[in-house]
């Protein structure tokens, strides 16, 4: 899978994070994969096409419609994932949970409450992956929203490294891999 980027925010790294959670995602055959916030599929297509079985969360019927014509068999869930999880997925075990640039639209407590409500549904050995707009620090970000500040998104709550995994020291294990100087994936283990 190759995704072609610009390196300005809020996407520089965007391919690096696409790209890199698809590899790992690959590291297991059809894997049980949940999509938080797909949009129209860019990533969850190409693993739907790599054969792994796919289930997603979106609330806008029109993403639905485009992923579901690329994704006949997947199961697509319409649902506003700033509720929390719909009840059919709470209920399934995956190998994978994924979600690119869609969690910024959470709050930094609503992102804690909702890796916490991600980590039953993992399997063993299970991974959460997250890509999207990041920094190490919050003088990372506050630097880049200095320097954006022509179109930087007031109502938008970036991930800041340090801030997330403090924030669940002792519930699970969180990893930050940057890939550019605002972007990057976490990968959260029990």
């Amino acid at each position: 899978m190759v995704i072609e980027e610009k390196n300005e925010y809020p996407f520089a790294g965007y391919k690096k994070n696409i790209n890199g959670i698809y590899s790992e995602v690959m590291k297991k055959d059809q894997a049980e994969v949940l999509d938080i916030g797909f949009g129209t599929g860019v990533l969850t297509t190409s693993l739907y096409e790599d054969g792994h079985r796919v289930t997603g969360i979106d609330f806008s019927s029109e993403m639905i419609a485009i992923a579901r014509g690329k994704m006949p068999d997947a199961t697509l869930i319409e649902w506003d994932f700033a509720k929390g999880l719909p009840t059919e997925v709470k209920e399934e075990k995956f190998d994978a949970v994924v979600s690119t640039y869609a969690l910024h639209h959470l709050s930094d407590e609503e992102k804690v409450r909702m890796v916490r409500e991600l980590l039953p549904l993992l399997k063993e050995g299970g991974k959460i992956f997250i890509g999207d707009v990041a920094f190490e620090t919050r003088e990372h970000l506050n630097t880049c929203r200095e320097e954006n500040l022509h179109h930087w998104d007031g109502n938008e709550f970036y991930f800041v490294a340090d801030e997330l995994e403090e924030a669940l020291r002792g519930v699970c294990r969180v990893t930050f891999h940057k890939h550019s100087y605002c972007g990057g994936v976490f990968v959260i283990e029990k």
